[in-house]
């Protein structure tokens, strides 16, 4: 494995350009969390839904500040 892919566990400070990116990125997201927690039946796959979609917020916000390495 090469140190590059190591790099992406160490803490990487986000510019204010990076920041907004990534507020936008999770308004867009809660918007869609809304929208399923107000029309998905409770359940499994509705819990399956928010999880994976606050795993998509997480990895956009890596690939953000990753963007160059």
């Amino acid at each position: 494995m090469d140190d590059n892919f190591l790099d992406s566990f160490d803490y990487h400070t986000p510019t204010s350009e990076q920041v907004e990116q990534m507020k936008l990125v999770r308004g867009v997201a809660k918007n869609l969390a809304r929208a399923i927690n107000s029309n998905v039946p409770d359940g499994a796959d509705k819990s399956a839904a928010m999880r994976k979609l606050r795993e998509c917020v997480m990895t956009c916000n890596a690939a953000i500040v990753l963007e160059k390495k």
